[in-house]
C-alpha cells in the first residue's frame, strides 16, 4: 500500500476523484495528506471533510525554495511515495523535484507536448486543433515535460468555447488521475528515456 500526499490550490476537483477512485479500493494506496498554498481553497475544505489530514502553508511573498524546503519537510515526514499536483499552481523548485525523483504526478489539460503552461484549452482553441485532451505525466525539472503515463483525447467542437471545452477535458481528467496513479502504484511498468510502458491490462 503506497502513501500518496496530494498538492492543491483551487476546487480540488481531481483530488476527490482520487480519492474516491482509492476509497473504492481502485488504487493500492492511502492519501495520507493534503496540502494547500491557499488557505480558502475549496479542496482543503473537501479534503477536511473527508477525514483527511490537511495542512496549510501559505506561499505567498516567500522565496519558492524556502516554501518548497517546508512542503517537502511534511511530506517527507508523512513517509509519502508518490505526490500528486492536483490544481497546484506553482512551479517546483529543483531542490523539490530531487527529493521525489520520478515520484510526483501531474495532471495538464491537453496531450502535451502540444499546449504546455497557462490556458491550454485556449491555446488550443486559438490553433484551430480538431483534437486535445489531457495528460498524467511525471513531473521533471522542466514545466510540462515529463515521462507521460495516461492520454485521453477530447474532440475540438465548432462551438466549443474556453468553459466548454474545459468541462469536456475535466470529465477525462476525472478517469485519467486514477488510472495514472494506480499504474505507478501497482508498479508494473518500465521506463526508457521518455517512454514509460504499463505491462499491465488498461484500467
Amino acid at each position: 500500500m503506497k502513501k500518496v500526499a496530494v498538492l492543491l490550490s483551487g476546487r480540488g476537483s481531481n483530488f476527490l476523484a482520487l480519492s474516491d477512485a482509492v476509497n473504492l479500493g481502485d488504487i493500492p494506496a492511502e492519501i495520507v495528506l493534503v496540502i494547500s498554498n491557499l488557505e480558502n481553497a475549496a479542496g482543503l475544505k473537501h479534503a477536511g471533510e473527508r477525514g483527511y489530514r490537511t495542512l496549510y502553508i501559505p506561499s505567498k511573498g516567500r522565496d519558492r525554495e524556502d516554501f518548497d524546503r517546508e512542503v517537502v519537510a511534511e511530506l517527507e515526514a508523512a513517509e509519502v511515495d508518490f505526490v500528486c499536483l492536483a490544481g497546484f499552481m506553482r512551479l517546483l523548485s529543483s531542490y523539490f523535484v530531487s527529493r521525489f525523483p520520478m515520484r510526483i504526478l501531474n495532471i495538464h489539460p491537453a496531450l502535451l507536448p502540444a499546449f504546455t503552461g497557462m490556458d491550454a484549452q485556449k491555446q488550443a482553441l486559438d490553433w484551430g486543433v480538431k483534437v486535445t485532451g489531457c495528460t498524467v505525466h511525471l513531473v521533471d525539472e522542466k514545466l510540462d515535460h515529463g515521462p507521460i503515463i495516461v492520454q485521453r483525447q477530447v474532440p475540438v467542437l465548432a462551438a466549443d468555447t474556453v468553459d466548454i471545452l474545459s468541462a469536456r477535458i475535466l470529465v477525462q481528467e476525472h478517469q485519467a488521475y486514477p488510472e495514472a496513479l494506480r499504474i505507478v502504484c501497482e508498479g508494473n511498468y518500465s521506463q526508457e528515456g521518455r517512454r514509460l510502458t504499463v505491462n499491465r491490462k488498461e484500467f
